[in-house]
């Protein structure tokens, strides 16, 4: 039997808009995939350990407040600090082009913003949290 694919979502941050990232939870969900949704206003500490503790193969976080150059960078940190750098982490929200860019070339694997299908998501998740599980197995 195929291991599921495994995806944490969580807002960071006082951000207190959720409704975004249920519908992307829900729409993993749909699709076949375990998703453990972490909640608001969760520190990247918190967003790390939980991703760690549920063996999850994928990050997905969801920021409306402008704080993506702080906390994507951080994640990508602590996941490196925790050897878990194999976590892919992805995201969406109110981000500029320029910042998209940069964080892209960080680590950050994709940035979804206002405009994006579920169905884009769903297939990015799918395809990119593939290659992981493969090299699980």
């Amino acid at each position: 039997m195929e291991e599921k694919i495994r995806i944490l979502i969580s807002k960071v941050g006082l951000d207190g808009h959720d409704v975004g990232a249920k519908l992307v939870a829900r729409a993993l969900r749909d699709a076949g995939m375990e998703v453990v949704y972490a909640g608001l206003r969760r520190t990247p500490e918190e967003v790390v350990t939980i991703a760690i503790q549920e063996d999850v193969d994928a990050i997905g976080i969801s920021i409306l407040s402008g704080a993506h150059m702080t906390f994507f960078p951080l994640i990508l940190k602590l996941l490196a600090e925790k050897n878990a750098s194999d976590i892919m982490l992805f995201g969406g929200g109110v981000i500029p082009v320029r910042d998209i860019k940069e964080l892209k070339r960080l680590g950050v694997r994709e940035l979804f913003t206002a405009g994006t299908t579920t169905s884009q998501i769903v297939e990015f998740v799918k395809k990119e949290s593939g290659k992981r599980r493969g090299g699980k197995g």
